[in-house]
C-alpha cells in the first residue's frame, strides 16, 4: 500500500486509514513497543494509544515520505512514557542495554531543563548523523531509535552481525569525538570502550 494513499485517507478522516496503517506497519511498531516495555499486553496498550494519537495528529501533520518514522516516533514516546509512569526500573533489559551503550558518548552534564542547550545538542547530533553514509546512519538509527535487534539490522543492511556491532561501536566513538569538539561536557578520559582505530 502506498503511504500517500494512507495519509490521504487520514486527512479525509476516513477510519480505513487506521486499518491499512496497522496492516502495513503494525508488526514493526509493536516490536518497538515490546522492546521498550518488555510486556506483550502493555505493548499492545501503548500501540493502541499510539494509533489514537496518530489519528489526532494527522492532520494537521502530513507525513508524506516519512509515515513509518512518524508512527514509530509516536509508539516509542508512548511506550517510554508508559514505563516512566509505572516504574523506570521495569524498563526492559534491551532498552537499558542500549541506553548504557550511548551513555559513554553523550554528554552527562546537559541540563534537560535548559531548552537552549537541549536544542543545541539536538542540532549537533542531527548534524553528525547527516554526515554519515546512508548505511551507517541506517544502522545507528535502527539500533538506537527503532530498537531493532542486531540480527535484523544485519539482514536489512546486507551485513554480518559482527560488522553491525563494529559499525555501531565506531559510530558511537565518532559521535563522542564530534560532541567533544562541539564543546559538550563529555569526559575526555571516557568514550565508547573496546574501540579500535582501524578504518572501514
Amino acid at each position: 500500500m502506498d503511504d500517500r494513499r494512507i495519509i490521504e485517507l487520514f486527512l479525509r478522516r476516513d477510519e480505513s486509514a487506521l486499518g491499512l496503517a496497522q496492516s502495513e506497519y503494525g508488526a514493526s511498531l509493536k516490536r518497538i513497543a515490546l522492546s521498550v516495555t518488555g510486556d506483550e499486553g502493555v505493548a499492545e496498550e501503548c500501540l493502541n494509544d499510539a494509533w489514537l494519537e496518530a489519528w489526532n495528529r494527522i492532520p494537521p501533520n502530513e507525513p508524506y515520505g516519512y509515515l513509518y518514522a512518524f508512527l514509530a516516533r509516536i509508539v516509542r514516546c508512548r511506550s517510554i512514557d508508559r514505563m516512566d509512569r509505572e516504574n523506570a526500573k521495569k524498563r526492559s533489559a534491551v532498552t537499558t542495554e542500549l541506553t548504557q551503550e550511548l551513555e559513554d558518548c553523550l554528554p552527562s552534564a546537559v541540563d534537560v531543563h535548559d531548552e537552549a542547550e537541549a536544542r543545541r545538542l539536538m542540532r549537533s547530533v542531527n548534524a553528525f548523523l547527516g554526515g554519515l553514509s546512508q548505511k551507517k546512519r541506517s544502522v545507528f538509527l535502527r539500533r538506537y531509535w527503532f530498537f531493532d535487534p542486531i540480527e535484523s539490522i544485519a539482514e536489512r543492511c546486507g551485513m554480518s552481525a559482527g560488522a553491525v556491532k563494529m559499525t555501531l561501536m565506531r559510530t558511537r566513538r565518532k559521535l563522542w569525538e564530534h560532541l567533544q569538539k562541539e564543546g559538550f561536557a563529555v569526559c575526555p578520559d571516557q568514550g565508547p570502550k573496546g574501540e579500535n582505530d582501524e578504518q572501514q
